[in-house]
């Protein structure tokens, strides 16, 4: 692979604030001046690093790396180009990991925290703040753990994440980051394939992916995916299903003009548990992995259908222009117990109410619509003998929920060594409910110019509107109001490449969260604001096949709401926490048969001020994240070992807490180890074998509360995979 230009970015708050100048004077010169034009007949010479036979999507690659992302952009760029840390999970690792849903892969990704649920259901982390929606095609949707609306990976091409705040082309959220979902794409030419899985606690799943012409000259072509799933859970009483059906039909409109619409449905079906007690000071518990203290009634149950439409125009001389939609419907119903208090050392369950409702209990009914529409122009142009390039767009999203909630508790003694999960089930009455529908509007625009041939300065900026009415569906009362004008986001950006293969960049990024509490005046607070400086290298190994960074990065929270030392019961928008630390990540083919994919992060988080201050903030996060995976493929210069496969994991965190009621849970480090091994039978046939937590270490992978949420981690499992492909 090779380079057909140098580029790169801006860097610092200042650039930020010239965002706005510098896309003025922008927008006349992208339709005044001529386009950037090829160096040879088939190359369009735009703003970013060209990778020669690089593909954008994955399910045809070996590797575990790509050269091409998109997640927090408009346009697919190389690694090289985004100034803001960022991993690939490619098709390749994806299945070699075995994952099956967004949660599980993450785990093994380098600076993401997974606070254990339920496959699906867990709560996904990054740089102290947790991921509060997705991106399916580019495309926003809601993101909630409880509600376990993440997809199952069989529909998923390849994961794109983004860490740090991402406001420019998303407008609202926690400083996270962005997570992007590639949808499989319907192919040219047919091709299906077929997969069956076996494994512990019963674990049993059907995959079956067909894509194909439609008709005779490929113009209109299809692609369907279909996913079966069950299984016991290692807790006792639990259990895990999800059913899956994907199809998307693409059409060329003419030579430069593609129609996708995309349609996907899934469903779980869920025995849920919600974690172990603890004694009364926080102390962790010695139990049986297995041990469960919900109810033989625990469900839930959710249906999530999603509707994606895209339109997309490339330009002869150079860009696109895109109008792309999605409308998701969701319902989720749901009631499980736990135990309603902490564990005495004899194992009673010793609540806040007395000794004798020793089972709490949770029921919600919810639906939502959600809306997402995106449209926006890229275009590359020529200005004073350098490539440079413009992103004007407009994007409305929203919201509409409904919530009806019961709760309450159940009397009767419960011991931690002897549970009882046959207590009758309560009869739910819903005495909460409550309605949310949230409107945002952004228009944004982003320039790219190059000063000269190795420097890329990019400059950006966003206005948003947000309006979020909260009403009381039982007496028909507004109970929040909240209206947001033209909110300025800024973003800057900078890259120099100082060779060929390695480059350095800097960032400045914001985001706004919009709060519910109110001041003294009864004004509901400004929005906070992350805010984040990173800088850092990016390099490209072995000819472009392994992608390798490091970065440093300080992400300030402001404007967060504290007690009003003056006036109590009301709060102002003072508050201030810090997170800070460095990564450092490698993925992609070492050698020929050869992938690696890892990371190392350091984080340190603190709160700045307020009663908390120089207190951890992010308690979940450990301080020291080790995330390590390879794999050894065996060809014909192996002679018998032609077609065996081999690899292998290590994940190893320092100590995490939880403060719950004053109360510290504290979980020690771990290190865990997992195995895959494969055999290419022919052709068509493959066989694996994945054992996870090979040495059966035991451990807590995630704590709450003195009642509640605190998790095991899995114990040794095996899956046995067998994929015909045709």
């Amino acid at each position: 692979m090779s380079h057909t230009a140098y580029r790169s970015r801006p860097s610092g708050a200042t650039l930020a604030r010239l965002a706005g100048l510098l896309l003025a004077s922008a927008v006349p010169a992208v339709w005044g001046v001529s386009p950037a034009m090829a160096q040879d007949g088939d190359t369009v010479l735009l703003d970013r690093i060209t990778l020669e036979g690089a593909s954008y999507e994955t399910d045809d690659s070996d590797s575990y790396t790509s050269g091409l992302v998109s997640v927090g952009e408009k346009d697919v760029l190389s690694v090289r180009e985004i100034p803001q840390s960022t991993s690939v999970l490619t098709r390749e690792r994806i299945e070699d990991g075995g994952y099956t849903s967004l949660d599980t892969a993450l785990r093994d990704t380098p600076g993401i925290v997974v606070l254990n649920n339920d496959n699906g259901r867990s709560s996904l982390f990054s740089r102290g703040f947790e991921f509060d929606s997705l991106y399916f095609n580019g495309l926003s949707a809601p993101l909630s753990s409880v509600y376990g609306t993440q997809p199952d990976l069989a529909i998923v091409d390849h994961i794109e994440i983004l860490r740090g705040p991402s406001g420019l082309f998303g407008g609202n959220g926690e400083p996270a980051g962005a997570i992007n979902m590639r949808l499989k794409q319907a192919k040219r030419d047919f091709e299906a394939r077929f997969e069956g899985a076996f494994g512990s606690w019963a674990h049993k799943r059907g995959e079956v992916d067909i894509t194909g012409p439609l008709n005779e000259s490929g113009s209109v072509r299809g692609r369907f995916v279909g996913v079966l799933q069950d299984e016991d859970g290692f807790v006792d009483e639990t259990k895990n299903g999800v059913g899956v059906a994907y199809g998307t039909i693409q059409a060329d409109i003419g030579t430069n003009t593609t129609a996708t619409l995309s349609i996907n449905h899934q469903a779980r079906d869920i025995n849920p548990f919600n974690g172990l007690p603890t004694l009364q000071d926080g102390t962790l518990l010695d139990l049986p992995r297995s041990t469960f203290t919900g109810q033989d009634w625990n469900d839930f149950n959710n249906s999530v259908t999603d509707y994606i439409a895209e339109l997309e125009h490339k330009f002869e001389d150079g860009g696109h222009a895109k109008l792309s939609a999605r409308y998701q419907h969701t319902d989720v119903d749901f009631l499980y117990a736990w135990a309603n208090g902490y564990a005495a050392p004899n194992g009673d369950i010793i609540s806040g109410g007395g000794d004798t409702d020793d089972t709490r209990w949770l029921a919600r009914d919810y639906s939502y619509d959600s809306v997402a529409v995106d449209a926006h122009v890229s275009k590359p142009f020529e200005l004073f003998g350098q490539e440079h390039n413009v992103i004007v767009g407009a994007d409305y999203q929203s919201f509409d929920s409904t919530l009806r909630q019961g709760a309450g508790t159940i009397t009767g003694d419960q011991n931690i060594y002897n549970w009882n999960s046959g207590l009758a089930r309560p009869v739910v009455n819903y005495t909460t409910q409550t309605g949310i529908k949230t409107d945002k509007f952004g228009l944004y625009g982003q320039l790219r110019v190059k000063p000269f041939e190795r420097l890329t300065l990019i400059g950006g900026g966003r206005l948003s509107w947000y309006d979020a009415t909260t009403t009381n569906l039982l007496s028909g009362a507004v109970t929040n109001r909240q209206t947001i004008n033209a909110k300025v986001t800024p973003y800057a950006g900078a890259v120099f490449d100082l060779t060929e293969w390695l480059s350095a960049y800097s960032s400045y990024t914001e985001i706004f969260q919009p709060q519910t509490e109110t001041d003294i005046s009864g004004t509901v607070l400004d929005p906070r604001e992350g805010r984040q400086v990173e800088a850092g290298l990016k390099a490209e190994f072995f000819d472009g096949n392994v992608n390798a960074s490091m970065a440093y990065f300080n992400l300030r929270d402001v404007n967060r709401a504290v007690a009003d030392p003056g006036n109590p019961g009301v709060s102002i928008a003072q508050g201030e926490v810090e997170v800070q630390g460095f990564e450092i990540e490698a993925s992609g083919t070492v050698l020929p048969g050869w992938e690696i994919s890892g990371g190392y992060t350091f984080t340190d988080s603190q709160y700045l001020n307020g009663g908390s201050a120089g207190q951890v903030f992010s308690t979940y996060t450990p301080k020291h994240m080790l995330q390590l995976w390879t794999k050894y493929t065996f060809d014909e210069r192996f002679d018998r070992l032609n077609g065996l496969f081999v690899g292998g994991g290590l994940t190893a965190f320092s100590s995490f807490s939880s403060v719950s009621r004053g109360i510290t849970i504290e979980a020690p480090g771990y290190i865990t180890a997992d195995l895959m091994a494969g055999y290419k039978l022919n052709d068509n046939l493959t066989a694996t074998l994945n054992i996870n937590n090979v040495f059966d270490k035991k451990y807590y992978s995630r704590v709450g509360g003195n009642s509640v949420f605190n998790f095991y981690g899995e114990p040794r499992s095996a899956q046995f995979r067998l994929s015909a492909k045709f």
